[in-house]
């Protein structure tokens, strides 16, 4: 099964970013074999608009059954909901540090959107 991570960085030592659609990179992370691999988000960083959109389809595209994520804006959550894509709050920390903590049943699954577009 894999995840997604909004990363500030290539590594599972890299800071959780907030950001959904402007997250400079997506960890994605197969649970089973317990390999990672990023994906870079640079095409959404300067969106106009849709990037949230554009990284839920991207998201969809890894085959990730999660993401990890701080923030998601209603649009992107509507296309993460119809790809069957469950969203979970990050917290503070690494992106091993919430993959730990998905693995231990310890981040809150969002049910809504929890930001207005375009924050």
């Amino acid at each position: 099964m894999n995840i997604a991570v909004t990363s500030q960085g290539e590594t599972l030592d890299s800071k959780v970013d907030p950001r959904l659609g402007r997250t400079k990179f997506f960890i994605v992370y197969d649970l089973e074999k317990n390999e990672f691999a990023p994906m870079n988000n640079s095409q959404n960083l300067n969106a106009a608009q849709g990037a949230g959109i554009q990284a839920a389809q991207n998201i969809i595209g890894t085959a990730s059954e999660a993401v990890i994520t701080g923030n998601c804006g209603p649009k992107a959550f509507r296309v993460l909901s119809a790809g069957d894509v469950k969203v979970f709050k990050a917290v503070e920390g690494t992106v091993g540090d919430n993959i730990e903590k998905y693995r231990k049943g310890e981040l809150k699954e969002m049910d809504n959107a929890n930001v207005e577009g375009h924050w």
